[in-house]
C-alpha cells in the first residue's frame, strides 16, 4: 500500500511540474525578461543567422483569461494569471506570423486581431482564441505598419498605426456595420518632437545621431473617462527603447504630452529596454504593461519581452514601475504585493567563476557580468559540461535565473520539441552538494528560466550541470543568482550633484563612490513624490542623463546598493 502511494505521489508531482529539492511551480515572484519559449526568427534565415526573440507584445484579456501576440511568432500564448504562458498553435494564422500586433477584446463577445507583415490586412475575429479558427473581415486596411485596434465603450471602433522616423501616429475610424470599413479621412495625432524631449533622440544612450528617432507601436488605454495613446521610441534595439504617452479626452485628440514622458523606460541593468508595448488590467484590477527589452547581438532585432505593474497617480499620470526591473519582483496574483520589487539582490555579480570548458573568448566570467550582450561557450553541448559560481561569501538564495544565448544555434520558425535539461546544485564547501533546481526530467523549452526556490538555501557555491539543450552550442548569456548576502547594506550615497546643461534635455549627476558597493540606482521625476524614472548604474559613480523635457523642472536622488540591501536615499534634489 505504501508503495502504490509513494507511486501516486511521484506521479502527482510530474503532473504539476515538481521538478526538485528547495524549488516550487507556484512561483509568488518572476524576473524579467519574462520566461516563454520565444520563437526562432527567419528574417535572416538566408543569411544563416539564427536566434530567438519576442518583441511587441499585444496583450489583452478575454473572458477572464490573458492572451499575448508577439511578432513573427507563429502562434501567440495564453495565461490565466500574467505569470505563466502556454503557447497556442492556432488553426488559421498569418503564414510568417504576425507583425507588431494589434488586439482588441470587444465585451467578452469577440477578440479581434491585425497585423499582417505586408502592412494591408483585414480585421481578423474569432470567439474561441484557444481553438484559433480565426475569420477575416472583407474591408482591407493598407499601408499600415504597428496597427492599435480599439472600439470604444460607445460601439466606435478605430485604427491608429505609425512606424517611421518621418511620420506622426495617425487614424482612421471603421464602420464596425460594414465590415471594418476605413474611414476616408485621415486624422493626423501627434509626431516626436526631438528638440524638446530628449528621450525620442535616437541612438544608444540617446547619442543624437544624424539618424532621428523613430515614432511606433501606438496602443490606446482608457482609463477613468481618459484616454492614454501609448508610444514607442527611438529605436528597438536600443537601451533607452521606452513608451511614452499622450493624454486626451476622446480617441482623436487633440492629445496632451504627458509631462512624467517616458512612462515605461529602463535604460540600465542587465536586460534593458521598455518600449513598444500594451497595456491590459491583471488581476485585482492592477494594470500591467509588457514592452521589448533588447537583447541585439546576433541581429539588432535580437529581443525579448518584459512586464512592469502600472498605475494612474492622483493626477491621472500613467507610470510604469521599473524600478530593479530585472530583479525578481512579486507576480500579478500576489495580493498587496504584485508588482513590488521582492527585495532579492544578486549575490553573482562579477563572481569568480570556473568551467568544465570554454571556447576562446567566450569565457565563463561572461556569465556574471550583467552584460546580456556577452557569453560563455562550452566547447561541447553534452552532460559533461558545468559551471561553478563563487560567491565569495555564504549567502541566502532565494531564486535562480539562467538566460541562455544563441551561439550559432541553426534554428528556424517555431521548431517543435525543443527543452533544455540542468541541475543547479549549491554548497558550503565544494564537497558537500545538495540540489537547488532540478530540470532533469523537464520537458519545456525555457530560454531565460527563472526559478524561485520554495525553501531558500544559504550557500557559497553554485553549480550549473547540464544535461540537454536543443541548441548545438551550450551558451549562456548570464546565470543570476538572487537573494540576501550576509554583510552590511552600503551607506548612504554623499556629495550628490545635479548639473543641468545648456542643452536642457542633458544632466550630469555624480556622487562619490561609496565602499562595498555594486551599483547605484539614479532616480528622477517631475515631483519629489513622483520620481517614476530610475537608471541602475553599476561601478561607476556618474551618469549623463539625456531623456529630459526642455521645459520640465526635474526631482533627482540616488541609492546605493550591494549584495546585502538599498541604502538609504539622497535628499531629493530639485533641478530647474
Amino acid at each position: 500500500m505504501m508503495k502504490r502511494i509513494k507511486q501516486l505521489l511521484v506521479f502527482a508531482m510530474l503532473l504539476t511540474g515538481f521538478s526538485g529539492i528547495g524549488q516550487t511551480t507556484q512561483m509568488s515572484t518572476y524576473c524579467n525578461p519574462v520566461n516563454i519559449d520565444y520563437t526562432y526568427m527567419i528574417y535572416n534565415a538566408h543569411q544563416d543567422i539564427s536566434y530567438r526573440s519576442g518583441a511587441d507584445p499585444a496583450v489583452v484579456q478575454f473572458r477572464g483569461e490573458y492572451y499575448m501576440f508577439v511578432t513573427r511568432s507563429m502562434g501567440y500564448w495564453h495565461s490565466t494569471d500574467l505569470l505563466n504562458w502556454t503557447f497556442i498553435t492556432p488553426q488559421k494564422w498569418y503564414f510568417e506570423g504576425c507583425n507588431a500586433p494589434a488586439a482588441h477584446n470587444y465585451k467578452d463577445s469577440v477578440l479581434y486581431i491585425a497585423g499582417n507583415p505586408s502592412g494591408s490586412m483585414s480585421v481578423l475575429y474569432t470567439d474561441d482564441p484557444k481553438k484559433g479558427d480565426w475569420k477575416a473581415t472583407a474591408a482591407i486596411l493598407n499601408d499600415l505598419q504597428d496597427p492599435d485596434l480599439f472600439i470604444d465603450d460607445d460601439g466606435k471602433a478605430y485604427v491608429f498605426w505609425g512606424s517611421s522616423n518621418v511620420y506622426p501616429i495617425r487614424a482612421k475610424t471603421l464602420d464596425r456595420d460594414r465590415r471594418f470599413r476605413p474611414s476616408d479621412t485621415t486624422y493626423t495625432l501627434f509626431n516626436l518632437d526631438m528638440s524638446k524631449h530628449g528621450w525620442e533622440r535616437f541612438g544608444e544612450n540617446h547619442s543624437d545621431t544624424v539618424l532621428g528617432g523613430y515614432m511606433e507601436g501606438p496602443w490606446l488605454t482608457k482609463h477613468n473617462k481618459k484616454y492614454y495613446m501609448q508610444y514607442a521610441a527611438p529605436g528597438t534595439e536600443f537601451n533607452v527603447y521606452g513608451d511614452g504617452v499622450y493624454i486626451s479626452d476622446s480617441p482623436l485628440g487633440p492629445y496632451k504630452y504627458a509631462p512624467n514622458n517616458p512612462v515605461s523606460y529602463k535604460p540600465g541593468g542587465f536586460m534593458n529596454g521598455a518600449g513598444h508595448g500594451s497595456t491590459v488590467i491583471g488581476p485585482a484590477n492592477t494594470y500591467w504593461h509588457f514592452g521589448s527589452n533588447s537583447v541585439s547581438i546576433n541581429v539588432n532585432w535580437e529581443r525579448r519581452i518584459c512586464m512592469f505593474k502600472t498605475e494612474f497617480d492622483k493626477d491621472g499620470l500613467m507610470h510604469s514601475d521599473t524600478y530593479f526591473g530585472d530583479y525578481p519582483h512579486f507576480a500579478p496574483a500576489v495580493a498587496g504585493k504584485m508588482g513590488d520589487f521582492a527585495g532579492w539582490m544578486l549575490l553573482s555579480y562579477k563572481k569568480p567563476v570556473t568551467s568544465s570548458s570554454t571556447l576562446p573568448t567566450y569565457t565563463a566570467s561572461k556569465i556574471t557580468d550583467e552584460n546580456v550582450k556577452t557569453f560563455w561557450v562550452a566547447e561541447k553541448n553534452d552532460d559533461k559540461q558545468w559551471i561553478e559560481i563563487d560567491l565569495v561569501t555564504p549567502g541566502e538564495v532565494h531564486a535562480i535565473q539562467v538566460n541562455y544565448h544563441d551561439h550559432k544555434s541553426n534554428l528556424f520558425g517555431k521548431e517543435p520539441g525543443l527543452y533544455h535539461r540542468y541541475l543547479i546544485e549549491g554548497s558550503t564547501d565544494r564537497s558537500n552538494w545538495i540540489n537547488l533546481v532540478d530540470r532533469s526530467n523537464s520537458f519545456k523549452d525555457v530560454p531565460n528560466d527563472y526559478v524561485e526556490l520554495g525553501i531558500p538555501k544559504t550557500v557559497r557555491y553554485i553549480r550549473y550541470k547540464n544535461i540537454h539543450v536543443p541548441t548545438p552550442h551550450l551558451s549562456i548569456s548570464d546565470l543570476r543568482v538572487f537573494g540576501v548576502g550576509s554583510g552590511k547594506v552600503p551607506t548612504a550615497v554623499k556629495n550628490f550633484s545635479v548639473k543641468r546643461y545648456a542643452d536642457r534635455r542633458d544632466a550630469m549627476i555624480k556622487w562619490d563612490k561609496q565602499p562595498s558597493t555594486q551599483g547605484y540606482n539614479v532616480l528622477w521625476g517631475i515631483a519629489p513624490e513622483k520620481l517614476y524614472s530610475s537608471w541602475m548604474v553599476y561601478d561607476k559613480n556618474s551618469l549623463l542623463v539625456k531623456s529630459l523635457t526642455v521645459d520640465q523642472p526635474y526631482y533627482f536622488a540616488v541609492e546605493a546598493f550591494n549584495e546585502n540591501g538599498v541604502s538609504t536615499r539622497t535628499k531629493v534634489s530639485r533641478v530647474e
